[in-house]
């Protein structure tokens, strides 16, 4: 009987990741709204491990649920249970009268076109409100992969078929950045792998990919220092040195590729100690070699920035 009683109390709680896959909500955001606004409280079991209740569940996915209809994280996380269950009420009868308005104000995240018409409008409120709202449900790789890439993607190549002007194509890199540097900051908090340092070669000033990648490799537990865009070689160095830093991240787009950027990618090499990993990615990024570990996707790097949290090997770096 004993037994059977701690079953079931042990069954009444959750570890963060069973109540992130319980809820769709992220293992980071659960910690982020826990750190900011006092909910979900974990508590410790005797093994010092943090559990969280199961009662906890229901709200959360009525969190969602708020900020998928454009509510902020602010508004919603700490409200009670009451003031929840009015602000949905209120926001589904909305959504009934006008169900038209609700879709055009907050398109499918997939919509592609619907998210270009934010763009094109300006509209970066409406825009930051969907994306905060499909980051509280996602995983970091599948928010970067699955709404941040597509839509910079279709931005560029409006713009290169004259559908933008360049207005369009600077307001939504400085929106993104906007944003994922205020995602990635709380993790970096919390944050105790080997530091990686992340900057672009001089000349690349496109600096999305490499705020992507930062905060893909902040969520696998890495510490990042982000230096941005155009770091001339020698003080990347010379910093990855003096922090004792365990990898160089250097993004490198399609304007920059070619054999410039791969000379310039040695020298940065011959520059760093032989246990400093010099990763590079970007749509430009050359293929591997000797030294130089060429990262093509965001899984892959959410899975070398695991390996490196956890203190496992990774790719060796070879002589030049």
């Amino acid at each position: 009987m004993q037994a059977k009683h701690r079953e079931e109390d042990e069954g009444a709680w959750l570890s963060i990741g069973a109540l992130a896959r319980a809820t769709g909500i992220a293992v980071e955001t659960l910690r982020t709204w826990e750190s900011r606004y006092g909910f979900p409280v974990p508590e410790r079991k005797p093994s010092g491990h943090r559990v969280y209740p199961v009662a906890a569940v229901p709200k959360l996915r009525r969190i969602a649920q708020a900020l998928s209809l454009g509510h902020r994280a602010g508004q919603v996380v700490g409200a009670s249970d009451q003031a929840l269950g009015r602000l949905l009420e209120t926001s589904a009868a909305a959504v009934a009268l006008s169900p038209s308005a609700a879709t055009a104000a907050f398109p499918p995240a997939e919509d592609i076109p619907g998210l270009l018409r934010l763009v094109k409008g300006f509209d970066g409120d409406r825009l930051t409100r969907l994306f905060l709202a499909d980051w509280a449900r996602m995983g970091p790789v599948e928010f970067l992969e699955s709404r941040i890439a597509p839509l910079v993607r279709a931005v560029g190549e409006g713009w290169e078929q004259n559908d933008l002007e360049i207005r369009h194509e600077h307001f939504l890199p400085e929106r993104v950045g906007d944003l994922l540097r205020s995602l990635r900051m709380p993790l970096e908090e919390r944050a105790t792998g080997p530091l990686v340092v992340f900057a672009t070669l001089p000349g690349e000033v496109h600096g999305i990919g490499l705020q992507m990648s930062a905060l893909a490799l902040v969520a696998a537990g890495c510490r990042v220092l982000y230096l941005g865009t155009e770091v001339p070689v020698p003080q990347v160095a010379s910093l990855a040195r003096d922090l004792a830093a365990r990898a160089v991240a250097i993004s490198v787009s399609s304007a920059t590729k070619g054999a410039g950027t791969l000379a310039v990618l040695r020298k940065l090499r011959e520059a760093l100690p032989r246990r400093v990993l010099l990763l590079v990615g970007g749509d430009g990024a050359p293929a591997s070699r000797p030294g130089i570990e060429s990262v093509h996707t965001l899984p892959e790097l959410d899975a070398l920035g695991r390996r490196l949290a956890a203190g496992l090997p990774v790719s060796a770096v070879h002589e030049s």
